[in-house]
């Protein structure tokens, strides 16, 4: 923790996940005094992750997804560096750029999300596209949707997150004139690790829109134009999306912090190992309480993150973040329908997707207000 002064503290904030977007919104309210603020990011604006499912079907444009990050730091002053970090000096206090810039601070805060790039399948950095981050692939569908030609796409990682690309997928192209086929690929079997009414009505959701499931596929390699198995076989495929699972970001590991499984430690302060030094949203680790990877988390932690930069600077204490137990999942399935979960009830139709609609549009609309 920093000691209070009447030098100007500078304030780093790595990434513009969700909870950097919602900070940089409430500090134009209650903005941090004697502070330089800094926010680096690869790119002026960000994707929100909740409508990505709709853009691919086609219920949104692309610049319906994107946080305005430019917006909100001039708003409060701040300043955007388009850039991305590759390490921390956690000793000297330097967050480390690509283009080698060792950029100080006095507190800082990492949230970059988390990546689904399949490092260790042969032919899928060549060949394939991550579903994470989603800029770049939102850029490669809108190209894949729009070109001539057949479209057979398969998507690596039968659970929920591989479930809504294919289903959203499958509804873009449903009137394409050319041959279209959407599979759905897992080593074990779809949706695992969701509830017995998730995996039904999902499941069933998949079937409608001709989505093809193929399990217990052990995927060996990805060519240009196939998906080949470990068996010998393979299938037709030109787009490849890989959704299997949470990866860390590399660079994170040259950030001398604790990790678990990759993933920056926090503890309920959502502080690192490293005091002054936070990281919240996917790619922090609450070892305190443990939680899946998911955006209402990372939502919910931006009052306690807001309020830490501020007693930080003043020497107060800090407050501390408690997970909720339980939350509403929404799942898109496909045309304007989804898919709502809690407590272990399940319900699907049109009034679900209008209920997430409104919850996705209201997250956005905040920005601009």
């Amino acid at each position: 923790m920093i000691t209070p002064g009447n030098l100007r503290k500078k304030v780093v904030l790595v990434g513009g996940g969700h909870t950097h977007a919602l900070v940089l919104h409430v500090l134009k309210r209650d903005p941090l005094r004697n502070v330089d603020l800094t926010v680096i990011n690869p790119g002026k604006t960000a994707p929100y992750s909740g409508m990505l499912p709709g853009f691919v079907a086609g219920h949104y444009q692309r610049d319906d997804l994107d946080i305005d990050l430019q917006e909100l730091a001039d708003r409060v002053g701040a300043t955007l560096i388009d850039g991305r970090a590759v390490g921390m000096d956690v000793d000297e206090g330097h967050v480390i750029l690509q283009d080698k810039t060792r950029l100080p601070y006095d507190l800082a805060s990492v949230d970059v999300g988390i990546t689904s790039h399949m490092k260790a399948l042969p032919g899928f950095a060549e060949n394939g596209i991550p579903a994470k981050p989603l800029a770049e692939f939102a850029s490669r569908w809108d190209t894949y949707r729009s070109a001539e030609g057949p479209k057979n796409a398969a998507i690596i990682g039968g659970g929920i997150a591989g479930a809504e690309i294919a289903m959203a997928m499958a509804f873009a192209l449903r009137n394409d004139p050319n041959d279209v086929s959407i599979k759905l690929l897992d080593r074990s079997q779809i949706l695992s690790h969701n509830s017995k009414t998730a995996q039904r009505l999902v499941r069933q959701a998949l079937l409608r829109n001709s989505v093809e499931l193929l399990e217990g596929a052990n995927v060996a390699e990805v060519t240009p134009s196939s998906v080949v198995f470990t068996d010998g076989t393979s299938i037709d495929a030109n787009f490849v999306v890989g959704a299997a699972g949470a990866t860390p970001h590399d660079w994170v590991r040259n950030t001398g912090l604790h990790l678990k499984n990759g993933f920056i430690e926090v503890d309920a302060t959502l502080q690192t190992s490293a005091p002054g030094v936070f990281a919240v949203g996917d790619c922090a680790h609450m070892s305190f309480d443990p939680r899946p990877k998911a955006g209402v988390f990372a939502v919910r932690q931006a009052p306690v993150l807001t309020a830490n930069l501020h007693l930080s600077l003043s020497g107060g204490a800090l407050r501390t973040y408690q997970p909720q137990s339980d939350y509403l999942k929404l799942v898109s399935l496909g045309g304007k329908h989804a898919f709502g979960e809690k407590t272990g009830y399940g319900f699907s139709g049109h009034l679900m997707w209008r209920l997430k609609d409104k919850i996705d549009r209201d997250f956005m609309r905040q920005f601009s207000a």
